[in-house]
């Protein structure tokens, strides 16, 4: 497994990140613990969850199996950087209560004692803001997480689904406050989605962030859908089948998984290999459920893809272009 620096931190993480969204609501918990097992025997050390996800009513499930885990020994937390996030609501569903959500200081107290329970940990590696609060200042956000810090209940801190001016503004006031800030961003990133290229990837590399793409297949869309909906006989399904309802959006994915055809190269396995050569990125999420997708993520990071295949890549699904460039009239 390669390794990288997350950001401006000393933190050495592995160039894949292991995602669990998938942990409780489509994989049971033996295959879960399976999977977390082969991961990190693969040397995959970064694991991020989030204190939503199990979703509904059984929101929090999924950070109860990482948990039970941690529980089973072997120096599994010890080798693990653990990220979780903050933000949703964890009141009972059809209960909705003041401070159970956002990013108030109490709501970011209670959230993460709350995930340090369900974790089975007395720590967390990387605390993330799940998405923009614009109801709380940035200064309260601060002084929450230097408590925490002081606390040891947390090391670092960092953002999901902030604009780039919203990095800047919160990296601004931490400055100002002599604090850290944020040391990475989970954004939504892919061959497909490259609008983080414009503004939020060069705020993160000016401020020091280490990037995490989630969603690097598009929701599948760029895993083989069209080859796969033709082998199997079944057709795409959910964003997937949304998309390619589009005949433009159709055509292009076509013209994907024929280059990738020429070569002889899987798609999905591309697609995260592709990430892996952009600057700025620390490494994307994979959220396998089971262990074949695993074995299939973890031969990305060994893939070296060929000039003329990054050159095709481009002409299928062209960026923005460089800012602030590509903002010209």
């Amino acid at each position: 497994m390669k390794y990288t620096q997350l950001g401006r931190t000393g933190l050495k993480v592995s160039r894949l990140v292991l995602g669990t969204m998938n942990f409780g609501p489509q994989t049971d918990e033996p295959t879960s613990h399976h999977i977390l097992d082969s991961a990190l025997d693969a040397g995959l050390n970064f694991v991020d969850t989030a204190n939503v996800y199990g979703w509904g009513e059984n929101k929090g499930r999924t950070e109860e199996i990482i948990g039970t885990w941690f529980a089973q020994g072997g120096r599994r937390r010890e080798k693990t950087v653990l990220a979780t996030k903050v933000y949703a609501s964890m009141a009972p569903e059809g209960e909705p209560w003041p401070n159970h959500d956002r990013l108030s200081a109490l709501n970011i107290r209670r959230a993460v004692d709350a995930s340090l329970k369900r974790l089975k940990t007395d720590y967390i590696d990387l605390y993330q803001f799940h998405h923009v609060d614009r109801r709380t200042p940035f200064e309260e956000i601060w002084q929450a997480v230097d408590v925490l810090v002081n606390q040891g209940k947390i090391l670092y801190a960092g953002s999901s689904n902030f604009p780039g001016f919203k990095i800047a503004q919160a990296n601004e006031t931490a400055a100002r406050h002599g604090r850290l800030g944020l040391v990475s961003e989970q954004c939504l990133y892919n061959l497909a989605e490259r609008r983080a290229e414009l503004e939020v990837i060069p705020a993160a590399q000016e401020y020091g962030l280490g990037v995490i793409p989630w969603s690097p297949l598009h929701g599948g869309l760029l895993g083989g859908a069209i080859r796969k909906a033709a082998t199997s006989g079944r057709s795409a399904s959910g964003r997937s089948a949304d998309a390619l309802a589009n005949t433009a959006v159709r055509a292009q994915v076509q013209a994907y998984e024929d280059l990738l055809a020429k070569h002889g190269l899987e798609p999905g396995e591309t697609a995260l290999a592709w990430l892996l050569t952009r600057p700025g990125i620390t490494g994307p999420i994979v959220g396998p459920r089971t262990q074949e997708q695993l074995a299939s993520a973890l031969r990305a990071v060994e893939l070296d893809l060929p000039q003329e295949v990054l050159d095709g890549l481009d002409e299928v699904f062209p960026g923005p272009g460089p800012a602030p460039e590509a903002f010209a009239w």
